[in-house]
Formats: structure tokens, sequence, C-alpha cells
């Protein structure tokens, strides 16, 4: 890992050795067009092949610890992981385009979930004995053993936290690993995995970055377990149809379209709407869990309108490492494009569409920037309410029952995440369980008030399988039973 801000180099890491490779990956700054971040490894297929052998290698020795052991090792690996921060998250906000604090927050949140697991190492390996019963002879004891050598892939928006929802647990139920950061935003993700690999056990922790044509065999090879996806829903597909060659086990935790519902009552003062503020514009709103459909009691539609109208209004488009930038380009351009012909599209249907900020200029003219816009009571059949935006636009649509808001908000292809905000906890409790998605924040929404510790994924095609907590630690793990006979159960049974 070298290089100055400016020029950033990063390479493989397999088998406890840093690698670099001839060809590279250009890391494009979404917000200045032309420029580029940093150079990152392109693997060879021979690369990837290498780091499948690595992780299996270390597989029997790091498998055979147990998992207070392992969580020794992995606690001495995370120390210390914070001191370069500072510099991990000016690159993440480069090659990604968000703001500075939140590539700072990216990274803070990896090493709280790594601790959080290493928490709950001691239920890691208790399992259960099943006594003698009428007609069962035996004692059988259920134990969890790992699966061996897993994948985990990140996407661009927010790498290294994403990572943390499955990493640790991979490791600490006793799998070795190989991440892949994204292709469009490798470089601080590599860096902060490789400064832990170095305090593993050589072929614990492997990274690899390049062209995803190169790297087939992290999905499909008969040495792979398990591939732990967060991405698109398409991209999900994919990997699912690739890993059924060799029948290798997925998570996939895909993208969402989050419907938060605001009942007659709900509390609109100035923390609440800074609240779903957030939810839908942070990372200009390309976050899975993000809010990107807000149904809102018809009462109260022109309050909370105004108020998210109010925050645009403060909004500031701009450069993410530039002081007092409050939202940044889309990571790609392709991105950018497609959130611009949504809001198009609701334009072109005669829907209430509400733009603010301003574009920057200079050397961030035709940068991946958009200006953020509300769209207030669309017809349900445009694509900014049925699509997933992943971007900075949202639909504010009216409703009169709570029936009619439950039935719309579970009318999609998703089912990640939802909220309810209102002043009654029964009220909350009722719709909320009513919803059809694996998470539900009250009076709140989004990444920030994600309860760590708690199982995370969706449903639907969203995704399934579940990371954080003991959930997320077993989903890496599968059973053992060993049965012994009882000699004189059996022996009863007999008679």
């Amino acid at each position: 890992m070298s290089g100055t801000l400016e020029t950033v180099r990063t390479g493989l890491y397999i088998g406890g050795e840093e690698r670099f490779t001839d060809a590279t990956l250009d890391i494009a700054d979404p917000g200045k067009p032309g420029v580029i971040v940093g150079r990152a490894a392109a693997a060879s297929t021979k690369d990837v092949d290498d780091a499948i052998a690595a992780a299996k290698g270390a597989f029997p020795a790091w498998s055979a610890l147990s998992a207070t052991e392992r969580a020794a090792k992995m606690a001495e690996a995370i120390a210390g992981i914070a001191d370069d921060r500072d510099e991990d998250a000016a690159i993440l906000s480069q090659e990604n385009g968000k703001i500075r604090f939140e590539s700072w927050v990216d990274a803070l949140v990896f090493e709280i979930r790594w601790n959080l697991a290493l928490m709950i190492a001691d239920e890691v390996d208790t399992g259960k004995v099943l006594p003698v019963a009428p007609g069962i002879p035996v004692e059988t004891t259920v134990a969890y053993q790992p699966l061996g050598v897993v994948t985990v892939i990140v996407p661009f928006n927010w790498p290294i936290a994403i990572l943390g929802a499955a990493l640790p647990h991979a490791l600490l139920a006793g799998n070795t690993a190989i991440v892949k950061p994204p292709p469009s935003a490798p470089l601080a993700t590599t860096r902060v995995v490789q400064r832990i690999a170095e305090k593993l056990p050589a072929g614990v922790l492997n990274v690899v970055t390049g062209k995803d044509a190169d790297m087939p065999a992290l999905i499909s090879s008969d040495d792979i377990a398990k591939v732990c996806f967060t991405g698109s829903v398409n991209g999900g597909k994919r990997i699912m149809e690739m890993a059924s060659k060799s029948l290798t086990r997925v998570t996939l935790e895909l993208g969402g379209n989050d419907a938060a519902i605001f009942l007659e009552d709900a509390i609109l003062d100035d923390a609440h709407l800074d609240r779903i503020y957030a939810a839908v514009f942070d990372t200009t709103g390309q976050i899975c869990m993000n809010a990107k459909r807000l149904y809102v009691h018809r009462s109260r539609l022109d309050e909370l309108v105004d108020g998210i109208a109010a925050r645009l209004d403060k909004a500031v488009i701009g450069y993410g490492l530039d002081e007092g930038t409050t939202m940044g380009p889309l990571h790609s351009p392709v991105q950018k494009a497609f959130v611009a012909d949504i809001i198009q599209e609701a334009k072109d249907a005669g829907a209430d569409v509400r733009e603010y900020g301003e574009l920057p200029g200079g050397d961030l003219a035709g940068g991946n920037f958009l200006r953020p816009a509300i769209v207030v009571d669309p017809d349900p059949s445009l694509r900014v309410v049925t699509q997933e935006q992943f971007g900075p636009v949202i639909p504010i649509i009216p409703f009169d029952t709570e029936d009619e808001a439950i039935a719309a908000a579970n009318d999609t292809w998703g089912g990640l995440c939802g909220s309810v905000w209102t002043a009654d906890v029964d009220a909350a409790n009722r719709v909320g369980s009513q919803l059809v998605c694996g998470y539900v924040w009250v009076n709140d929404h989004g990444a920030t008030r994600l309860d760590l510790r708690a199982p995370f994924g969706g449903m639907k095609q969203s995704g399934f399988g579940r990371e954080q907590g003991i959930e997320g630690i077993r989903a890496f793990q599968d059973t053992r039973s060993i049965a012994h006979i009882d000699a004189a159960a059996l022996a009863a049974q007999a008679h």
C-alpha cells in the first residue's frame, strides 16, 4: 500500500503477501471528470486461483481453533485500525463521491461491527444435547461447524461498513475469507482489509481486486463454500446463477424500495424531519436501506413536503472533500443518467416535481451531480415509485386509511426495511408487524439508526439470509449431529 492522496496504489493480498500486477484498474473521481484517484491491482485468473488456494490451505488450522481463540487473534488484528482512518476516509470520499464525514463513519462502522461480533464469541461454539426420549434410544450432540472458504463481495456505496456485517462473522465462525472490493471504488476497502490481514495467520484473510470477468472462480469454484453478496437485485440473480453450478451457498443482501409510513398523528418537529431527510438523502440517496417511498396521511401531506423542502433549500451540492458540502455526486454516470431519466419521466407524466439546489461549476462541471427532487402525489405506476431510485429523488404519496398505506407499502418487489412514524406505540407495532420486510424502525429510518447487534436482511427480491449478531455467525456455519446409542434405553426399548 503506497502513495499520497493524489496517486493511491493498492495491490492484492494473498496468502500473507502483497502482490502487485502489471494490469491495473484506473479509479475515476465521480466529482471531477477526467481525474484518476488511484490505481488498484487487476487480478488475473491465476491470482484468483492462488487466493482460493491460500484460503483453503489456511482453513484447517484456523477452523481447529476455538471461537474464543479466533476472537483473541481478531482483536489483535483490528487494534490500531483507526490510525489511518482520516486518510482512508479521504480516499473513499474521492473514489465514491460521498462527503468526507460519511466516509469516515463508513470505516468506523466496520470497526464497531467487528468488535460487536467478538463480544458474542462465547456463544459461537455453544451447541445443545438432545437426551434419550421414548422410542429414541440415543443421546445426540448438535454442534456447529464452519463451511470453508467464504467470498465476501461488497458494493461501492458503503463498502467498508458493509464488509463489517459479514467478514468478522465469517472468520469468527471458523471460515477463511477472500474479500472482493467494488471494482469502481476498491482503494480504501483494500487498504483497511490488508492492514487486518497482515496481523492474521497467512491465508486466513485475502483481498483481490480486478475486473469481474476475471473473477468467476470466486463464486463458482468447487473450493468456495459460500458467497456473501451485497449489491443490486440483478447482480444477486447473476451470483445465484453462477453459484448454482457448484451448489455454493449464498447470502444475498440486495436493493430495497423501503416505505416510510407517516400516520395521522406523526410527530413532524425539526428532530423528526431531520431524521427523515437524512433517511432519504444521505449518500445522495445511494443506500439500500434509505427510505425510497414516503406515504403520509393526507392531512399531513403539506407539512411533510414543506419540512423536507426547507431542508433541501439548504443543501450544498459539491465535492465530497470540500468544506460545507452536504451532498456529493452520484457514483457513476450510468446511475446519474437513470435517476435523471426517472425524474424526467415524472415531469412528462404531469407529476408535481420540485427540484432544489444549484449544480457546481468549474472543475466539477460535468461531474455526476444532480439537483435533489421531491415528487408530490405521483401516479403509483411511475418508475420513481416502482423502482429503487438510488439517487436524490423521493415520491411523497398521500393516503386516507391505515390499511391503504400498508397495502401500498407492501405492493413492491422489495422487502428490505420500512418505518412507521406515529406518537402511538401500539399503532407503530400494529402497522410495523404487517410490513413485509426484514427490519422496521419507529420514528426513524436508515443506516444511522440500525441496531448493529440485530439480524439484518431482506424479504422477496431484497434477498435472503441474515447478517449481524449470532444469526449472522450461524449463516457461515452448519450443524453437525453426533449420536451415541444409550445401551440401557435400547435394552428397555427391546422389551
